[in-house]
């Protein structure tokens, strides 16, 4: 049987109908990765399937097999395929053809309708980010994330268009969409499953009986000494591994600082804003109050924290969510001024590895470990599926977290906290994190051509770093959650930036594009384009 059309070794060229001939001169590699790309988007190459070996589909198509590896090398950065060693290259995500969106006919776009003034895409470090302006009220429609039935909410009614309650990111996540630009996703085909397999194995080698047993709360002594390795190199924070604190996520970090917090009589803890809906969530959930304090270019307004009286603030000083903007230095001083005269900070490093343009940003920790509450995790360097996380806590706290740890949950499973120590001390995970710099930089820049392309009326933010763009429009009177319930109709998966705003704010979009090809992101937002015009 001949290897280019056995199943074990994919599918051949003339399955695939690959005609070189129709390629233009010069161009066979791109050529290729758009017949594969076309071929994932019909069908033709279904998820799972296997790609001809390189050396069979060049001898098939008679071209060199460098314009094969080539073209299997852009669909591998575009995130369709991965390679798998002698398992072959391996379909891993769909493809969307990006089609010309439709010209709007005679007397569409006119006023009102949310088009704005072509004025280019604009980096976040040359204008403010989103601040006070007057927002339209959301349309009151049934809240379906209120419901006990996500997907059913998600079916019969509006998702968008409502206050959003404790279950809405698990209704968007239950609601399908053809491209989903949901902000907080890393790119999850490039999980390095083989890289975990090898640690797991070595770990499972080496481990004695009694390691299955309860463990410390705390976590597992490997893992600690990990981190604060991990720290020490890429956020400049020494701190002693007993310090560290193994959590389940950010998001269980603020639970258990939230329980500790109310039993020390802190009962509010300033947020950012705009400022992360599910953090503020997490903390409401547990009685604090979340008073709003402005973010505008140079981050957190630490002149109004100071006159707020507030005693405590969580921010996310490298990379804030959702504008991406960078604490300046003037702040940075002012901020830890008032923590010194008895002022609490959290800091959620959020985003903090995932830099383009930018050299990296100190952590507040490294400079006031003792008025410092940090916290960070692998869910945007790896898989937010692993639930593994950190804490370290001024001393005075300490005892009390790993308390609530204990009384939460015993403590993180041993054997994944092995398997990421494993990883931190080969240098596995530090390759990892090179390889999702390049691949999320270049799907940074895809969608910044994209909306220079298609949405010029459009600002964009935080584009030197992080998983997500913010994008703002000047129509004040435009409503973001309908816009964004449009796009959802039109399988388009976005967050409208209301979400995350406590005061009134101009109109805009948080979209995500570490998770998405850039075929899938370019359709995307030349759809949102068309709904705009």
């Amino acid at each position: 049987m001949d290897a280019g059309r056995d199943s074990r070794s994919g599918v051949g060229a003339d399955f695939l109908q690959l005609v070189p001939g129709d390629a233009p001169v010069g161009g066979l590699a791109g050529w290729l990765a758009d017949q594969l790309r076309a071929a994932i988007a019909d069908g033709r190459l279904p998820l799972g399937s296997r790609l001809p070996a390189s050396r069979v589909l060049a001898a098939e198509l008679r071209v060199s097999r460098g314009v094969v590896t080539e073209a299997y090398q852009r669909l591998t950065e575009d995130g369709h395929v991965v390679g798998r060693g002698r398992a072959g290259t391996i379909v891993v995500a769909p493809a969307f053809i990006a089609s010309p969106p439709a010209k709007p006919g005679v007397g569409e776009g006119g006023e009102g309708d949310g088009a704005g003034v072509p004025r280019g895409v604009q980096a976040a470090s040359r204008r403010e980010p989103p601040a006070a302006a007057q927002a339209t009220d959301p349309a009151q429609v049934t809240d379906p994330t209120q419901a006990a039935n996500p997907t059913q909410a998600a079916d019969e009614a509006q998702v968008m268009n409502v206050a959003p309650g404790l279950a809405v990111f698990d209704v968007m996540r239950a609601v399908p969409a053809r491209v989903d630009l949901t902000p907080g996703v890393p790119d999850l085909a490039a999980f390095p499953r083989a890289a975990w397999v090898k640690a797991e194995r070595a770990v499972l080698d080496g481990l004695s009986a009694a390691a299955f047993g309860y463990g410390d709360p705390s976590g597992t002594p490997a893992l600690r000494v990990a981190v604060a390795r991990w720290l020490a190199r890429y956020r400049g924070i020494h701190a002693d591994p007993q310090d560290v604190i193994v959590v389940a996520g950010v998001a269980q970090a603020l639970g258990l600082i939230a329980r500790v917090f109310s039993a020390e009589g802190i009962d509010e803890l300033a947020t950012e804003d705009p400022g992360s809906l599910g953090s503020r969530q997490h903390l409401q959930q547990w009685g604090l109050r979340t008073p709003p304090i402005p973010v505008d270019a140079g981050g957190l307004r630490v002149d109004v924290l100071r006159d707020s009286g507030t005693r405590a603030v969580i921010l996310t000083p490298a990379h804030q969510f959702p504008t991406g903007v960078v604490l300046e230095g003037e702040r940075r001083r002012a901020l830890i001024q008032w923590a010194t005269e008895g002022g609490l900070i959290v800091e959620d490093d959020y985003d903090a590895e995932h830099r383009y343009d930018r050299p990296p940003v100190p952590a507040l920790r490294a400079m006031l470990p003792e008025q410092v509450i940090y916290a960070g995790s692998v869910s945007k360097l790896l898989a937010p599926a692993l639930r593994i996380g950190w804490m370290l806590a001024p001393a005075r706290y300490r005892d009390a977290l790993v308390d609530a740890k204990r009384l939460a949950d015993l403590g993180n499973a041993a054997l994944p906290q092995l398997v990421l120590a494993q990883l931190m001390e080969s240098g596995a995970l530090e390759r990892q994190l090179r390889l999702v710099r390049r691949r999320h930089r270049h799907r940074r820049d895809a969608m910044i051509d994209a909306i220079s392309n298609h949405l010029p009326q459009a600002t964009v933010y935080g584009a030197a770093a992080g998983l997500h763009l913010t994008i703002t429009f000047d129509h004040h009177d435009l409503d973001d959650a309908a816009l964004a319930e449009k796009a959802l109709h039109h399988g388009v998966k976005t967050q409208p930036l209301s979400w995350h705003c406590q005061r009134p704010h101009p109109p805009g979009l948080v979209l995500g594009y570490a998770a998405r090809t850039p075929t899938e992101i370019t359709e995307a937002i030349m759809t949102l384009g068309t709904l705009l015009r």
